[in-house]
């Protein structure tokens, strides 16, 4: 199955990002990518985090919603649009939410970021705990490529992808691959992004599809890219460093095979 990561430079401004990203998944479609994964908050990168309160949705409405379900069926993609800020019931507070879209526009998957980002080294400070809530629960989804093959898909986001503990939940479950849609800094990326995603991907023994925020924004936030698909092996199979782009790869379910068969760590689990 071939699939991608999207990977954006989001400004302040909604639509023009929601044209970005159908002009990004319409290059997907003809390449024949089967699924397309946006990175977090591919919809509106604010001025001031306080911003995305105000575009908060509701489910099953809204604009972001309904551009992510029109796109899936008019483009015939599963799409994972991950992240849209989703009302809560905490005041002054969203969830940040991972929606998961088939082919035919119908919402199959809901995932709200468990683990909430707090950054402070002096000259930098982040603490997405002020305007967040946060989610409580893994969540998997699954589908059939259009050869007929299943594949189970973990859902994360970002800063999740410091905790293993969710991975494993994950691989638990039977996940062939692990998206983790991402926003993540250039500071913390430059030192830490391929290797998590590299180690999630060799200890799970599965897949990992990263699509990333990459660039410099509006708001001067700085983010480090590099959206990238990773195979079970932790082999790097495609990467983009900076600026809009579509990462395409293959998804092999004989090299997925291979690799739990060499090498059956997941078998070998004691804790």
């Amino acid at each position: 199955m071939k699939v991608a990561a999207l990977q954006m430079v989001s400004t302040p401004r909604r639509e023009d990002n929601l044209a970005t990203a159908r002009g990004l998944l319409e290059q997907a479609a003809a390449q024949g990518v089967e699924m397309a994964v946006l990175p977090e908050y591919f919809g509106a990168m604010g001025a001031r985090d306080t911003d995305k309160l105000a575009l908060s949705e509701q489910p099953g409405e809204g604009v972001v919603q309904s551009f992510l379900a029109q796109a899936a069926r008019e483009l015939g993609l599963w799409i994972v649009g991950g992240t849209l800020p989703m009302a809560s019931t905490a005041p002054g507070r969203v969830r940040n939410t991972v929606l998961a879209y088939a082919p035919d526009g119908a919402c199959v998957a809901r995932y709200d970021k468990i683990h909430l980002f707090r950054f402070d080294n002096g000259s930098e400070r982040f603490d997405e705990g002020a305007t967040i809530e946060p989610g409580d629960a893994p969540v998997q989804f699954r589908l059939r490529s259009r050869d007929g093959q299943a594949w189970c898909v973990g859902l994360s986001v970002c800063y999740d992808l410091r905790f293993p503990e969710l991975y494993r939940q994950h691989a638990r479950a039977g996940a062939d691959l692990l998206l983790v849609p991402s926003a993540f800094t250039h500071t913390t990326g430059q030192a830490h992004w391929e290797v998590l995603l590299r180690a999630r991907a060799i200890e799970n023994q599965a897949y990992v599809l990263a699509p990333a925020q990459g660039g410099r924004h509006e708001n001067g936030r700085r983010t480090w890219g590099h959206s990238m698909l990773v195979d079970p092996w932790g082999e790097v199979l495609a990467v983009r460093p900076e600026g809009a782009g579509v990462v395409a790869g293959l998804l092999d379910r004989e090299r997925l095979r291979q690799v739990r068969l060499q090498l059956p760590a997941l078998e070998h689990r004691v804790l």
